[in-house]
């Protein structure tokens, strides 16, 4: 049965056998008997028997079947769920990198829909949500008590019809609708731009194409900067990237580390746990780096980040992690469906368990709620007053041509940092850290 690993937004219970040698008699007498799972089983058929000869209205004993399913697996964790065979194309398909819907990762927690993270350009991003809300109704019909593939069913509808959430938001007094455009969502799942001298590389998600975009992104930025020796570094965001496929997760680790160990996994079975090392070879030949994360960075973000810091191969920058630490195994069933299950979790090089604690990042810098500029003082348009705008003051002939054009472009780049602030502090103060380790470095 082939099993494919996904590190994708989701306990194992281990029991201990006591020798009844010694005292036998004793522990008989203290354990009550317990149904054996055959009568278990038969209680379960009778059950089934009694729902599809007397409920009030005839069932579908498929649709039965499934329920009783999913029941068990959601029992077990949140990300343990059972796809009929739509469900598990439409998982297939969104690991290629394009599908249809909202552009949301979701999960259930206490029987609350809970959005990890909106993925970056669509109609769930456009509209407004965020990673934390929690969705209530969706067009006036609450989740309460639904399982999250029930759920994710409402949610789905003809690419262009319109869609209406409820959200509950932290900070937010009272819940509120909205409107989303269903679309089809195609995932870039590596973005990249150029910042002075450094590299800055999007992650939004691990499908298939993540590695290969971001070789490929990362390429075009070294010869839009005229050849490594100009790359200053490198920062890796990987904010509200809900994870994806493990063995993305460790080619992007693997593509910045020459050794040691990315993550190792540990199941039920000890003897079957796994350990995935880095190959020699890091694409930006050693080059400081940044990695960017937040509370929407989950899973597969979780293993690059966790296996880069470790490392000491990069600052860790921004808020903690998710903390989704396990790998769910998609097997297939019979009659095409399949089962995704809780098979393992993972730890990072240092023998860490992320699950449920996240990520603490290196540097803890939270992102500021955006402010009406209408507001902003009349003093920020007023030119700057320094000592070269005093009337009389003494200039400075010490310097060449050249100096004083490198102090001019520096003071540029200083303005466009700046500028970058007011846009993205949690990015600027990347971009800081990298330049100031950059000069420790002495590139």
């Amino acid at each position: 049965m082939n099993r494919f690993l996904v590190a994708a937004l989701a306990g194992i219970v281990g029991g201990a056998l006591l020798s009844t040698q010694v005292a036998g008699p004793l522990l008989a007498q203290e354990q009550a008997p317990e149904p054996s799972v055959y009568e278990q089983l038969d209680l379960f058929g009778d059950v089934f028997e009694r729902i599809r000869a007397q409920y009030v209205t005839e069932v579908d004993t498929g649709h039965l079947i499934e329920a009783a399913i999913n029941g068990m697996l959601n029992s077990l964790d949140p990300h343990s769920s059972y796809l009929p065979p739509d469900d598990y194309e439409d998982m297939r398909v969104q690991t290629r990198g394009a599908f249809g819907g909202l552009g949301i990762e979701i999960t259930q927690q206490d029987g609350y829909v809970r959005v990890i993270t909106p993925i970056d350009d669509t109609p769930a991003a456009h509209a407004g949500v965020q990673p934390g809300d929690v969705i209530t109704h969706v067009d006036g019909v609450s989740l309460l008590g639904l399982t999250l593939p029930e759920a994710v069913d409402l949610m789905r509808g003809p690419v262009g019809s319109e869609i209406i959430i409820t959200v509950l938001r932290e900070g937010v007094t009272e819940p509120f609708d909205l409107s989303i455009i269903r679309d089809t969502i195609r995932i870039r799942a590596v973005r990249s731009r150029i910042e002075g001298n450094i590299a800055v590389l999007r992650v939004t998600t691990f499908n298939e194409q993540t590695y290969d975009n971001l070789e490929t992104q990362l390429q075009e930025a070294i010869d839009e900067l005229g050849g490594i020796d100009n790359l200053q570094g490198v920062v890796l965001d990987l904010r509200n990237n809900p994870g994806g496929l493990l063995v993305q997760a460790i080619r992007v680790s693997d593509a910045f580390l020459d050794r040691g160990e990315i993550v190792s996994t540990r199941g039920r079975d000890e003897a079957e746990g796994e350990r995935h090392n880095a190959t020699p070879g890091d694409l930006i030949d050693g080059r400081p780096m940044v990695v960017l994360i937040n509370g929407g960075s989950a899973s597969a973000s979780e293993i690059v980040a966790g296996a880069l810091q470790d490392h000491r191969r990069a600052v860790v920058v921004g808020e903690r992690s998710f903390g989704k630490g396990s790998v769910q195994s998609l097997i297939p069933l019979r009659g095409d469906g399949a089962m995704r299950l809780t098979t393992a979790l993972y730890y990072t090089p240092s023998g860490r368990s992320i699950q449920a604690l996240g990520v603490s990042p290196d540097i803890v810098v939270h992102q500021p709620v955006p402010t009406d500029t209408a507001t902003a003082p009349e003093e920020e348009g007023r030119p700057r007053r320094t000592e070269s705008s005093l009337r009389g003051s003494l200039q400075n002939e010490n310097i060449t041509d050249e100096e004083r054009r490198m102090i001019e472009e520096e003071e540029r780049a200083a303005e466009e940092v700046a500028q970058l602030r007011t846009e993205d502090y949690q990015l600027a103060y990347a971009l800081d850290i990298l330049r100031g380790l950059s000069v420790m470095n002495g590139r």
